[in-house]
């Protein structure tokens, strides 16, 4: 997590069962500069009167929260930018850059990354979001293991039901 300052009030957010690969970045809203001059250079860090000009946060750009999704598999050396949320099943390539929301049970990759395609149908990607699976019981879970790792959506469907 890079330019994550406390004052700023930002939180990165990670659902469980997350596989995050070397060199995954996030950036923060800290990183983000005034727009609104002539010049975007930080002339304020230098001190010895430059403070004067330092934005009032009402005058920075403000993303809020990074949220990351429950089963989401981050790969090597993606950057991920302020206040994106990647939903839940979703796969993003290595060394992509992501600066939009990600949907649910998609996979993206690139710079700056575009869907390269959706894993399920979305009435089904409905279903495994009702059905949420990483909140089940730990019991639950590892009675389901096959299930859950396999292709077979219909399957944990009714393992949900019969639980």
């Amino acid at each position: 997590m890079l330019y994550h300052f406390p004052f700023i009030g930002d939180k990165l957010i990670i659902g469980k069962f997350c596989a995050l690969a070397r060199g995954v970045k996030f950036i923060m809203n800290g990183a983000n500069h005034k727009l609104s001059g002539i010049s975007t250079y930080p002339f304020q860090i230098f001190g010895n009167g430059w403070e004067k000009v330092m934005p009032r946060a009402d005058e920075l750009p403000y993303k809020g929260d990074t949220e990351v999704g429950n089963d989401v598999w981050i790969g090597y050396e993606s950057l991920v930018m302020p206040g994106v949320k990647i939903g839940n099943g979703a796969i993003v390539s290595s060394r992509a850059v992501v600066v939009a929301d990600v949907p649910a049970y998609t996979i993206v990759g690139g710079n700056p990354a575009k869907v390269i395609k959706r894993r399920y149908e979305p009435e089904v990607v409905e279903r495994l979001e009702a059905i949420a699976w990483w909140d089940w019981h730990i019991e639950k879970i590892t009675q389901n293991l096959e299930v859950i790792v396999s292709g077979d959506v219909e399957a944990l469907l009714q393992s949900h039901d019969r639980c």
